[in-house]
């Protein structure tokens, strides 16, 4: 996998979620995305694992620049439908998504996403997530 494409990253970076999640898009490119983010405190549940909502949403954002990594550049993706099935619990210093296109086509993109809590140098398989996302005109 390649660097992040300047668009892809512009992209990420208007994302305010993302933001506020203290995310960070490690490598986007040939189908594949990878996002990393720490466990913050705003983004716990009442046990102290990381929420199931910060594990959805790096997933669904590996997976939507993983198929946007594959369009033109006058195209931009949406996400239609994302199951998400939950593994362990989320401990750990922080989340990492890794977004893969599973099956490419005009209309829908088939994609897949695996999310993992790091444990220090050992990661802990807590997400995993498919989805379609859609090819639409910016």
């Amino acid at each position: 996998m390649s660097g992040i494409a300047p668009r892809l990253q512009a992209s990420f970076d208007r994302q305010a979620m993302m933001a506020t999640l203290g995310a960070r898009m490690m490598s986007c490119a040939d189908g594949a995305c990878e996002i990393t983010a720490p466990i913050l405190d705003l983004a716990m549940q009442q046990h102290g694992f990381g929420h199931a909502g910060l594990a959805f949403s790096l997933g669904d954002s590996a997976m939507g620049y993983a198929a946007l990594s594959l369009l033109p550049e006058d195209r931009e993706v949406v996400t239609s439908e994302v199951k998400t099935n939950l593994l362990a619990p989320a401990r750990g210093d922080g989340l990492v998504a890794r977004g893969r296109v599973v099956k490419p086509g005009r209309r829908l993109i088939v994609t897949l996403a695996e999310v993992f809590a790091q444990q220090g140098d050992r990661e802990v398989a807590v997400a995993l997530l498919t989805g379609t996302m859609v090819p639409v005109d910016p």
